[in-house]
This record gives C-alpha cells, sequence and structure tokens, in this order.
C-alpha cells in the first residue's frame, strides 16, 4: 500500500513541482520539492528510531521459559486472587512444563509435559503435550497474546473459561 501511495501521490507530486520550479524559475516551487522530500525522510527516521517503542515483542522458544502466575491485574477480585493461589506452571530450559495445583505456597499436585513451538509466522507459538491425565485448563493451548515489551498466554479452561497467566514469581498476596 504505501509503495503505491509513492508512486501515486509523491512522485507524480515531486514532477509536478520540479516542472513548475523548472518552467517558472520560482523559488517556491523548488522550496516546497525539497521541503517534501526532507519530510518524508525525516518521518522516515523518525519512525525507524521509534519502532522498538510501538513493534510488539517476536517470541521465540527461549522466551517461554520461567515462571507463569495468574494474572490479577488483568482481571481482579476474589475469582483472580483465587486463581493466583491456587494455579501456577513453570517451562524449564530442558522443554519441560509443570503444572502446579497449589494452595498458597503448598502445592497439592503437579502434572508435567513437554512444550514445543511453532512458527508459521513471525513470531512463535507455544505447542504443550501433556501426560495423561491431566488438568482441565491445560487441554488446549494456549493464545499467546504479545505487547510491545512483554506477552502473555491465554488458557481457555473449560470450568473457567479465560485464564489470563504472565511470567512471574509466585508471591504471597498481601490484602
Amino acid at each position: 500500500m504505501a509503495g503505491l501511495g509513492f508512486i501515486f501521490i509523491v512522485l507524480p507530486i515531486s514532477v509536478i513541482l520540479f516542472l513548475l520550479w523548472i518552467f517558472t524559475q520560482k523559488k517556491f516551487f523548488g522550496i516546497a520539492l525539497i521541503g517534501m522530500w526532507c519530510g518524508m525522510i525525516l518521518l522516515w527516521i523518525l519512525s525507524a528510531v521509534l519502532q522498538p517503542f510501538y513493534t510488539k515483542k517476536v517470541l521465540d522458544k527461549s522466551d517461554f521459559y520461567g515462571e507463569y502466575v495468574i494474572d490479577r491485574n488483568y482481571f481482579s477480585g476474589k475469582q483472580a486472587d483465587w486463581q493466583y493461589n491456587n494455579f501456577r506452571f513453570e517451562i524449564k530450559e530442558n522443554d519441560s512444563i509443570y503444572f502446579y495445583v497449589t494452595d498458597g505456597k503448598v502445592i497439592n499436585e503437579t502434572y508435567k509435559g513437554k512444550i514445543s513451538t511453532l512458527a508459521p509466522y513471525q513470531s512463535a507459538r507455544l505447542v504443550i503435550e501433556m501426560e495423561k491425565p491431566t488438568h482441565h485448563i491445560l487441554t488446549t493451548n494456549p493464545t499467546i497474546y504479545r505487547e510491545v515489551w512483554d506477552f502473555f498466554m491465554v488458557f481457555n479452561s473449560p470450568k473457567f473459561h479465560n485464564m489470563y497467566f504472565r511470567k512471574g514469581e509466585w508471591k504471597e498476596i498481601e490484602y
């Protein structure tokens, strides 16, 4: 789309300004032509410099390694606090996933599995294969939502619907 705008808008305007400048000998058209091109070059440089501040994070497999807890900021309240205190998981560098059913600090059950990634697009997608029987939260692969500096995962639980996990260390909730 940008290429068509350049061909059908910028180039014709540039040619018209250049021809008007040559045939009329008025500085205004030359200044307008140079100003237009300087403005476009400055916008291009500015967009290149600011790109890290608005481009979503591109994920690879190593980005998934770490500990995950319920994101209580996404939806706050008693339900989010309960989920936070009862579910968390960890993905280790040997591509193992350990899903913990907890009661605060105490781990009551551990479900094990393996992870892999697919990269049908630029950013990797997480694929989880759990040992059977597994927990209902892990019956489907998570949906990954990328942000500028970070990402979060949403698991679709048949019992709890969408559950939002974000990388982080579990800490006791202070009320």
